[in-house]
């Protein structure tokens, strides 16, 4: 790859221990001057829509707040300016993007990875196996066979107690 051409990373930030890692070690490792932050947030009434479906409770006729006014979004847009922070304060140059969650995070994250058109997706991972893994899908994995592109998965830290 030449030296002359910009490489663009986009960084999957949720504010959760494992993207500040990916984050940092994506800064410290890749060395990219500037990154895509991009923030996926899921509607405050899908999110008790699917939570009730779960339950097999009656669902409750949840209304579609303004973006403004729905606190997911309120939440991820002061996660993602948090990413933005951090990135800034790794010396990188930074520019934040939020993506509305329609079916799954990982889907998110690769259709804005389509249109972003990013050479790299640093994300991290919990690392969840056994039996839990059977109940929740890994988006790292989603994301490394559905994106077409490289992507820099960083693992959680050794947990010392195990």
């Amino acid at each position: 790859m030449s030296e002359a051409k910009q490489t663009t990373m986009l960084i999957a930030y949720d504010g959760s221990p494992e993207s500040r890692r990916a984050l940092e070690y994506a800064a410290a490792l890749l060395r990219p001057r500037r990154v895509e932050i991009l923030t996926a947030w899921e509607p405050m009434h899908r999110q008790a829509a699917r939570a009730v479906s779960v339950s097999g409770l009656r669902q409750a006729d949840f209304g579609s707040n303004a973006e403004n006014e729905d606190p997911a979004y309120v939440q991820g847009r002061a996660t993602c300016r948090e990413g933005v922070t951090l990135a800034q304060s790794l010396g990188l140059e930074a520019r934040a993007h939020m993506v509305e969650s329609a079916t799954a995070i990982w889907s998110a994250i690769v259709d804005a990875a389509k249109e972003l058109r990013p050479d790299v997706i640093v994300t991290g991972t919990r690392a969840i196996s056994g039996l839990k893994s059977l109940w929740q899908s890994s988006t790292a994995d989603n994301v490394i066979h559905n994106s077409g592109i490289p992507v820099f998965v960083v693992p959680p830290l050794e947990d010392m107690e195990d």
